[in-house]
């Protein structure tokens, strides 16, 4: 294996030389239009993704966790300007992302990547694997000649296919060797920063573990910064070093891994943690389930927007809507966690009409 085309950047230097957080997202909303009549009127909103801040820190990774359709993958594309945004910035090693001119967005591409969910449907059937991977290296220009298909060979052998394999195409491949060949294709402009879209959510539980384990180990290697989206709380937890909760579209609580599933401390989070199965009856639980179904995100519910599947519920609930607000150890948007203000004096957007 050729060890100087790829890297290892140290997790902790930005291309200034500072510390800190890589990436940084601020109040980023997405509203999808809805459009009736003749006259493809505007008649509502559907708010996928409504006022979501947070950060990612060189070299960790960032769990994103929630229920399907709660916003996860179009913040995911948001963050990528892969889909345009409603409101909000997002900071790319303090570059503000989608502010940029197209020209200036293509040279930070290279630093952005993705893997995506569907290791079926995102790579093309008509090339061959060494093609894909070769013409991310040719289009930014960080190889030339033989050296392409040495840069190649190693980002192969890095994710554990076989180099001589790059001229078959993605059909002759199990689901498990396609995954590894997104990996690679997303390492071949050797970026900073990875955003896996639920990347195992589609494999065997055995290949999952092993897909996982790649992903801490090209970290470890190279380092890697990981927004990693999942609805398995399982495989979140052993990659993640914090976590973030999502629902309806907004962030309700991030914490430490190790914290947030010792303590959870929003009722949503309590409640998809006590839903998990466990083959140690010490740990099953008889807690209920979340009840009902997720509140349409076209017509949101006022305050808190669990607060129609929350056993906690009070008035001030409906009338005000939580901010995440800092409760030592992690941060919650929940008005009966905030320090000092009792559940119905809690940190807020403003009032809503109940």
């Amino acid at each position: 294996m050729v060890d100087t085309l790829i890297e290892p950047r140290p997790a902790h230097e930005s291309a200034s030389g500072e510390s800190g957080a890589l990436l940084r997202v601020e109040n980023l909303s997405k509203h999808y239009p809805i459009r009736r009549g003749v006259l493809s009127r505007v008649v509502g909103h559907v708010k996928a993704v409504d006022g979501v801040s947070f950060e990612v820190k060189r070299g960790e990774t960032l769990g994103l966790v929630g229920e399907s359709g709660c916003g996860k993958t179009t913040l995911a594309r948001a963050i990528l300007r892969l889909t345009e945004v409603t409101g909000g910035e997002v900071y790319f090693d303090n570059i503000p992302v989608l502010s940029l001119k197209p020209n200036e967005m293509r040279s930070l591409r290279k630093r952005m990547q993705v893997v995506f969910q569907d290791p079926y449907g995102s790579l093309n059937p008509r090339l061959t694997v060494g093609s894909m991977i070769a013409e991310a290296v040719k289009i930014h220009k960080l190889a030339q000649g033989d050296a392409v298909r040495a840069r190649v060979a190693e980002l192969l052998d890095r994710v554990g296919i076989p180099a001589e394999h790059m001229s078959r195409y993605p059909h002759e491949f199990s689901g498990g060797q396609r995954q590894r060949i997104g990996i690679a294709r997303a390492l071949a402009v050797s970026p900073d920063l990875i955003i896996a879209d639920e990347p195992v959510s589609a494999l065997d539980m055995s290949i999952q573990a092993q897909i996982i384990n790649l992903l801490k180990d090209l970290q470890d290697a190279l380092g890697l910064t990981y927004l990693f989206i999942a609805h398995d709380l399982g495989v979140v937890e052993y990659i993640s070093d914090r976590v973030a909760v999502m629902y309806l579209g907004e962030i309700v609580e991030t914490a430490r891994a190790e914290q947030l599933y010792a303590t959870p401390k929003h009722p949503y989070t309590q409640a998809l943690l006590s839903a998990r199965p466990s083959m140690d009856p010490r740990k099953r639980t008889h807690e209920a389930p979340i009840q009902g179904d997720p509140p349409n995100p076209i017509d949101p519910p006022s305050g808190c927007r669990f607060r129609t599947r929350c056993p906690f519920a009070e008035e001030v609930c409906g009338r005000a809507e939580p901010l995440l607000a800092d409760t030592g150890r992690q941060e919650v948007a929940c008005h009966m966690h905030v320090a000092g203000s009792g559940h119905s004096q809690a940190s807020r957007r403003g009032a809503v009409a109940a």
